[in-house]
């Protein structure tokens, strides 16, 4: 099972997560067929979602994230919660790209320019929408930037996704340092130097690193307090009766016009590939209750 660390310096000046989503990943090219490079750009949102979700409080609010570039890719989204559930999708995923000069998949491109959109739906009246530019589209920057932009907190974040020859995902995770607003000057600069040559995530996990090993190495030199480990996986919460509420929410009109046409309507969740098929009869007392 993946786990994800929530941990602080003992100052309280900064905050960190860190999370592997080896397993994670892996259950998302399963579902997908994902290539490689979409499994790492897909990946990597999965674990930024994963780390920005732990960060909300309560039990039902979630967190969207949705990335629209102009790259092969197309649209991505991932959904997430505060109790360490993931899912995602791409609209594209099995693109293939050249490998970039040094040999490693090129995130940036396949996904191309565009806008990040942050959607949290904190169970109130509106949900909160933040949207900024791509700014590399590597996801890790793009993220950096949405804190910083829209909601004015400096953060370093790391994401790697280790595709393995037979398109497995060999290792995955990421971590997050965000800057307190009481922080003071000396500290953060003792955190931009720390950062400076540390190892990839990738490289942290391929070498068999656990996850609080890997908040350690990244946090050496700081006196941090761990407050939570909490387990982490790709949970789709797909239903028939979710399915039944999307098709009623179309209105009598179009579902008529579906029982003229073909008698029966399949919708494939995007999340998990799975089919739910309603037959005429079914049709017919969604028809009563539509509006």
């Amino acid at each position: 099972m993946d786990k994800l660390i929530k941990a602080i310096t003992k100052d309280g000046f900064l905050r960190v997560y860190a999370v592997e989503t080896t397993e994670t990943v892996n259950a998302a090219q399963k579902f997908h067929t994902l290539s490689p490079v979409c499994c790492a750009a897909l990946g990597r949102l999965m674990t930024a979602g994963l780390m920005m979700g732990a960060m909300l409080k309560g039990k039902e609010p979630s967190l969207t994230l949705q990335v629209k570039g102009d790259g092969p890719i197309g649209m991505m989204a991932s959904v997430s919660d505060s109790m360490g559930n993931v899912k995602g999708y791409c609209a594209n995923p099995v693109v293939d790209i050249p490998l970039r000069e040094d040999g490693k998949l090129d995130v940036g491109t396949a996904v191309g320019q565009g806008m990040l959109g942050v959607i949290k739906d904190l169970k109130m009246r509106e949900p909160y929408i933040g949207q900024v530019p791509l700014q590399t589209g590597e996801i890790g920057d793009d993220i950096a930037f949405y804190y910083m932009q829209s909601e004015q907190t400096p953060s370093v974040v790391a994401l790697g996704v280790l595709v393995d020859r037979d398109y497995s995902v060999k290792c995955a995770g990421g971590y997050i340092i965000q800057v307190m607003p009481e922080c003071d000057d000396a500290t953060l600069t003792k955190l931009e130097n720390s950062i400076q040559g540390l190892m990839s995530v990738t490289e942290m996990l391929d070498k068999g690193m656990s996850v609080e090993e890997m908040l350690k190495y990244v946090m050496l030199g700081f006196d941090i307090e761990i407050l939570e480990t909490m387990d982490v996986g790709y949970k789709c919460d797909c239903s028939k009766e979710r399915m039944e509420r999307a098709i009623i929410s179309l209105g009598k009109g179009q579902i008529q016009s579906i029982i003229d046409e073909t008698g029966e309507a399949e919708i494939c969740c995007h999340f998990c590939d799975r089919r739910y098929t309603f037959g005429e009869e079914d049709l017919k007392k969604f028809l009563e209750t539509a509006k």
